[in-house]
């Protein structure tokens, strides 16, 4: 799956939930209290951040999309600090003012990046207070492309059931950040993204990947979702969906700082990913990806669009190149592990030419990742006869690992690459040249295990031995 960002400034989302003010005290910590054995810190900085929902839509406007919200504060400080901050983000803010509870609080104390400990300031909305949403997400509708709920089970969501069946009256997708014991209430939404431990708490324990995704396509037809996506911290993400089959996604973090809104990351770029055109897997992944970017950080984040794309650009140019049998085994694996098609070609590739150049392009095109095996030195030998190969392999696979057009570049010393194919298994096998489908090497194999063949076209008047004969003739 070759991934690249979409126009996110084309969608507008509609977020609807517990909008949160995260607050974050810093200082350094260097003796304990002789009041009780906790540490001291001076606080030397202060930050204010939304969170929640908040951070949701914030996250929905760092990457150029247009976002309203909707949800409830009280008649505050922190609430009319909240709705700066959110204003100042270009954010379209129509909350219920309550008098009768606070703005939702969270208070945060860390020394040298360790959280020591976190404060809530927060009382539960009431079911009055959720119903002044129905009328300010009837007003909103019009002009949105894609739903939010941001469920933290704080009472902004009440009347969800009210919510759910106005916004699908207007056949506009539903995508649910679900919380507590009992999803039943969110039943007939787009889809759920609830983390490992969520789902576990609605479906019981799963002890294998098979009972994982049986209890998920369980779920999936009891709430009549259209898929279901289960965030699981760093074994990634799993993408289920009735009548097809899952997809995981493998974490992409390195280095886990904190996982304080990693879920709200999730969810707004895969909204809004979806809002701008991407279908569903692809959608997916830009999400696994944000949330690799935003553990990294300490805080309640939102990822930039810019930061996305760079990430996609740094890991499409990593992870290619000349690799090993042992490495490509990896590689490949977690490919087809993300829902992208291996294409597989091979060849000497003695001296580049252009119809090697247009010909490995078209074979790019088959798929979402190419790998080209080359013959080494003593396969050439045995294939062309003495004086080829004329470049040794090292310089051959180089060469070939240089065009933008191949992922992966192997080498292989037996005669035929049928070895290879037997141990990637491609989705797709590409032969140049003028043959029948059943003439090309090891095409029995890949259409036993389900995979395609195709054969293409070189480049008319190009061809490596030609080039030789040639340089020899003008040589004479």
């Amino acid at each position: 799956m070759k991934l690249n960002i979409p126009r996110f400034d084309t969608t507008r989302i509609l977020v609807v939930g517990d909008v949160m003010l995260d607050r974050y005290w810093h200082g350094d910590t260097s003796r304990i209290s002789p009041e009780a054995p906790v540490p001291v810190v001076k606080i030397d900085n202060i930050e204010e951040s939304p969170g929640g929902a908040a951070n949701v839509a914030l996250n929905i406007a760092a990457l150029g999309a247009a976002c309203n919200l909707t949800g409830i504060i009280g008649n505050d400080a922190a609430g009319k600090s909240l709705q700066q901050a959110l204003i100042a983000a270009g954010i379209e803010c129509d909350f219920h003012l309550s008098d009768e509870n606070p703005t939702i609080t969270k208070l945060r104390v860390l020394s040298h990046h360790q959280q020591l400990i976190r404060l809530d300031f927060e009382e539960d909305f009431s079911n009055e207070s959720s119903a002044h949403l129905n009328n300010k997400i009837s007003a909103l509708l019009k002009n949105v492309d894609l739903v939010i709920f941001s469920d933290y089970k704080k009472g902004s969501l009440n009347n969800i059931e009210n919510f759910i069946a106005l916004i699908k009256s207007a056949d506009i997708p539903i995508l649910v950040d679900p919380k507590g014991d009992d999803f039943s209430k969110y039943k007939g939404v787009t889809l759920l993204t609830p983390n490992l431990n969520e789902f576990e708490t609605v479906v019981g324990k799963c002890a294998t990947e098979e009972e994982l995704v049986s209890k998920a396509q369980h779920l999936i037809k009891e709430l009549d979702l259209e898929a279901l996506l289960v965030t699981r911290g760093e074994h990634g993400m799993s993408l289920i969906r009735p009548g097809e089959a899952e997809l995981h996604f493998p974490a992409r973090s390195r280095d886990v700082f904190d996982v304080t809104g990693a879920g709200d990351t999730v969810i707004s770029v895969l909204a809004a990913s979806l809002g701008a055109g991407k279908p569903l897997p692809e959608a997916v992944a830009l999400a696994n990806i944000a949330a690799g970017i935003a553990v990294s950080k300490v805080g309640t984040v939102a990822v930039s669009g810019p930061e996305l794309r760079r990430e996609i650009q740094n890991d499409s140019d990593s992870g290619r190149g000349v690799m090993s049998r042992e490495q490509l085994v990896q590689v490949v694996a977690d490919a087809k592990a993300n829902g992208e098609k291996v294409v597989f070609t091979n060849g000497c590739f003695d001296i580049i030419h252009a119809g090697h150049v247009g010909y490995l392009q078209d074979a790019r095109e088959q798929g979402d990742r190419l790998i080209v095996a080359l013959n080494d030195d003593a396969s050439v030998t045995r294939l062309k006869g003495e004086g080829r190969p004329i470049n040794p392999i090292e310089r051959r696979m180089a060469v070939v690992a240089g065009l933008g057009a191949v992922d992966w570049v192997v080498s292989f010393d037996e005669d035929t690459p049928i070895p290879l194919l037997q141990e990637f298994e491609p989705d797709v096998l590409i032969k140049g040249g003028d043959y029948a489908i059943n003439e090309v090497v090891g095409a029995d194999i890949v259409q036993a295990y389900g995979g395609e063949i195709k054969v293409l076209t070189f480049l008319d008047n190009c061809s490596t031995t030609g080039i030789v004969e040639k340089i020899q003739k003008e040589k004479q």
